[in-house]
């Protein structure tokens, strides 16, 4: 998992280039469901970032439906199939 350079004089915020990089990890399957991503302070020393950048791609992923969180665990890879086939049960 090596990580992208962050340009902090890109037009795209630096929270939304960590978001891309980690969402293109996923994507390329470096993070699999169910496991865990880095934590925010393994995502602060990785990017050299604050904590609220970190916290802000994160979120991102989160409304992207490519993660969840769980209070005091951490933050892990959603099983987008699993999800989708939830989301098709309804339709029936």
């Amino acid at each position: 998992m090596a990580a992208r350079e962050i340009d902090p004089r890109a037009p795209e915020p630096p929270y939304r280039q960590i978001a891309a990089d980690l969402a293109a990890e996923i994507a390329r399957g470096e993070l699999t469901p169910g496991r865990p991503l880095p934590s925010e302070k393994e995502l602060t020393e990785r990017y050299g970032v604050a904590r609220n950048t970190a916290r802000s791609a994160l979120a991102v992923l989160r409304e992207r439906g490519l993660i969840y969180t769980v209070t005091g665990r951490g933050s892990y890879v959603a099983d987008r199939e699993a999800a989708g086939e939830e989301e098709h049960q309804g339709d029936t």
